[in-house]
C-alpha cells in the first residue's frame, strides 16, 4: 500500500464480524488458563498481552501503524513526546555515558538533556546544526554513545542535514536519534537517509487534534548493537534469566529492550484511549499535512513581504539558508510551522499576538487551528540566554502554527494584527 492508504490500513485488520475502526480494549489486565502460559510470557520467549504497562492490543496496533509509516522494524509509544526522547537514550546510555546533540532542538528537550540528564550521570555536547565535519569531530568524547538531532526544529525551523548526521554518527560505530515532529513521516523519513531512531511526540501533527498527549520511538532496526559499544545488548539481562537482546530479537534487539525493560520500570506507558485518539488522528494525517503545507508556503510569503516583520524562517523562502535541505529531505513541504520576528522587537511581538483574533495563544504547535506563541517566555523560559542564543531563538522570535483554515481567513487575521504594531 502507498502511504495513505497505510495510514487507514496498517496495524489492524479486522476479522469477519468485527469492527471495522480499531477498537478500545479498555483493561489493565488479560485473562490466562494456566501459569505456564503466563510464565511464557515473562521470560520473553512467546508474544501476548498480559499488562497494559508493557502492551495493549489498542496501544499495539497504533504502535505498528507508525512502525510501518516511518519503514522501522517496531515501536513503542510513550505518555509523552518527552518521555519518548528521555527513554530513546536510557535504551543506549548509562551513568558515565555522553552523546551528541544538535543545538537546534526544542527547548524542554534542551533543558531535558542538560540538566535532568546530567543528574543522572549523562553528559551532552550541543553543536551547531550546522556544524562542520571538524566541530562534530571535536565534540567526540571516549565515551560517546548517540547522537541526536530535529529534523525540523522547533522553533526555529532550521533543517537537519540527516544523512551527513548519519555518515559521521556510523563512522564511529554510534546510532542517530531524529526526533522528527515537525516533519512527521509523511514529509520525510529520516530511515531512509540513514537515521537509526525516529522519536516523535503523538501530541503534536500525528494527533492533530490538540487531543491525546503521547509519544512514539521507532526502531529502524538496522543499527549494529553488537560493534561492541553496547555491551546491554550483547550480554545476558539477568532481570530477564539471561536474555541476550541481540540474540533473541535480532533486528528488534533496541526495540524490544525499550519496552521490556525500561517501559516495564518507569512506567510512562500510553492508554488505550490514547492510543485510540491518536490513530484518529493518524488516519488523516496526509490529508491535513498537505494542507498545513501549502497554507503556511502562503503565509511564509505573506511575511516575508509585511513591512513590519523583520525577518522569517521557513525553508521554502528564496534565500533561506535550509532550501536546498529543504528539496532533499521534504520535497512534499515543510510542515505548518513558521518563525518570524516583527520590527519593534520583544515588545512590538507581543502586541501583535495580543491583537490577534481567530489564532490562538497556546503552549501548543502543530495543531489544525492556527495558533500562536513567544518561545522565550513560555517554552523556552527555563533556558539561559547563551542557550537561546545557541539555539537560534532570539527574544522576539514568535512561533506561528498555520493550521487548515482558510488561508484568507488566516492572512487577513495576521494582517490586521501586524497593523497594531
Amino acid at each position: 500500500m502507498k502511504f495513505e492508504s497505510k495510514c487507514l490500513y496498517e496495524g489492524y485488520t479486522p476479522k469477519n464480524g468485527e469492527a471495522q475502526t480499531l477498537p478500545i480494549v479498555q483493561s489493565t489486565t488479560f485473562k490466562y488458563e494456566s501459569t505456564e502460559q503466563v510464565a511464557k510470557l515473562f521470560d520473553l520467549t512467546e508474544n501476548g498481552f498480559f499488562y497494559s504497562r508493557l502492551a495493549n492490543p489498542t496501544v499495539d496496533a497504533v504502535e505498528k501503524k507508525i512502525a510501518a509509516l516511518e519503514g522501522g522494524v517496531g515501536a513503542l509509544c510513550t505518555a509523552s513526546g518527552q518521555a519518548a526522547s528521555t527513554l530513546s537514550l536510557l535504551n543506549i546510555l548509562g551513568s558515565g555515558d555522553h552523546f551528541i546533540s544538535s543545538a537546534s532542538i526544542y527547548g524542554g528537550t534542551v533543558n531535558l538533556f542538560a540538566v535532568t540528564l546530567k543528574k543522572l550521570g549523562i553528559e551532552v555536547t550541543f553543536v551547531d546544526n550546522d556544524a562542520t565535519e571538524e566541530e562534530l569531530e571535536a565534540a567526540l568524547r571516549p565515551n560517546t554513545k548517540a547522537v541526536f538531532g530535529e529534523t525540523i526544529s522547533n522553533p526555529t525551523i532550521c533543517v537537519f542535514d540527516i544523512e551527513r548526521w548519519a555518515n559521521f554518527a556510523h563512522k564511529h560505530n554510534l546510532p542517530l536519534i531524529v526526533d522528527n515532529t515537525f516533519a512527521t513521516p509523511y514529509l520525510c523519513r529520516p530511515f531512509e537517509f540513514g537515521a537509526d531512531i525516529v522519536v516523535h511526540s503523538t501530541t503534536k501533527y500525528l494527533d492533530g487534534h490538540a487531543l491525546q498527549t503521547g509519544g512514539v520511538i521507532v526502531d529502524s532496526g538496522k543499527f549494529d548493537w553488537t560493534n561492541g559499544n553496547y555491551p546491554e545488548f550483547t550480554e545476558p539481562d539477568e532481570s530477564y534469566h539471561g536474555v541476550v537482546y541481540t540474540k533473541d530479537f535480532g533486528e528488534s534487539a533496541y526495540i524490544v529492550k525499550a519496552r521490556v525493560q525500561l517501559m516495564r520500570d518507569l512506567g510512562a506507558c500510553q492508554s488505550a484511549f490514547g492510543a485510540f485518539l491518536i490513530n484518529q488522528g493518524i488516519e488523516t494525517l496526509p490529508v491535513r499535512m498537505d494542507r498545513h503545507c501549502r497554507n503556511a508556503e502562503a503565509v511564509a510569503e505573506f511575511l516575508s513581504k509585511h513591512p513590519k516583520v523583520e525577518s522569517v524562517a521557513y525553508p521554502t523562502l528564496e534565500g533561506n539558508p535550509y532550501k536546498e535541505l529543504a528539496a532533499k529531505y521534504l520535497p512534499i513541504g515543510c510542515s505548518g510551522v513558521i518563525a518570524f520576528t516583527v520590527k519593534g522587537g520583544r515588545e512590538a511581538g507581543a502586541k501583535f499576538i495580543d491583537s490577534l483574533k481567530m489564532a490562538s495563544l497556546l503552549v501548543h504547535v502543530a495543531d489544525i487551528r492556527t495558533c500562536v506563541l513567544h518561545p522565550a517566555s513560555s517554552t523556552h523560559r527555563q533556558l539561559t540566554e547563551e542557550q537561546l542564543i545557541a539555539g537560534g531563538v532570539a527574544p522576539g522570535l514568535i512561533r506561528l502554527s498555520v493550521g487548515i483554515e482558510n488561508i484568507d481567513d488566516i492572512i487577513e487575521d495576521l494582517d490586521q494584527a501586524l497593523a497594531q504594531c
